[in-house]
């Protein structure tokens, strides 16, 4: 008699890639954090784009971050709609304010769901993508 396997889960979907997000995916494969900063408002841009949301320059570079930030707002997704993501569930999905001044969206990872809470500290981690890039979630600062 034959045991049967469960299906396989899903590949988890993954983030695009484009000209302008090249540099961070690049860095990402070293997990290396990078933010873009408009050099002549000398503030952080996130998401990566083109022109500078304050200024509307076009006068951007990148720059290493801290990774560290805070919770800002989370909700936990019992029952995602992507069924990539059904294998997943529970897990928390936050705004995290970095302390370069820019607030991203993320997963919080390494502790149960429930208990990440607004004003939590994190740091970024990373979770491995197919080709060779990491995806940069965030996981509670313990002590």
């Amino acid at each position: 008699m034959t045991e049967q396997q469960p299906p396989a889960a899903p590949p988890r979907p993954e983030p695009p890639q484009s000209g302008v997000t090249a540099p961070f995916w690049d860095a990402t494969r070293r997990r290396q954090f990078l933010l873009q900063w408009c050099i002549p408002c000398d503030r952080a841009v996130f998401y990566p784009r083109d022109v500078c949301p304050q200024c509307l320059c076009d006068e951007l570079e990148w720059r290493p971050a801290s990774g560290r930030g805070s919770v800002y707002a989370v909700t936990v997704e019992q029952r995602p709609r992507d069924p990539r993501l059904a294998s997943r569930a529970p897990y928390a999905v936050a705004l995290i304010d970095l302390e370069e001044g820019v607030r991203v969206m993320s997963n919080v990872v390494g502790c149960a769901p429930e208990d990440v809470t607004a004003g939590m500290v994190v740091t970024v981690t990373w979770e491995p993508l197919s080709d060779g890039r990491m995806l940069p979630q965030f996981e509670p600062v313990r002590g």
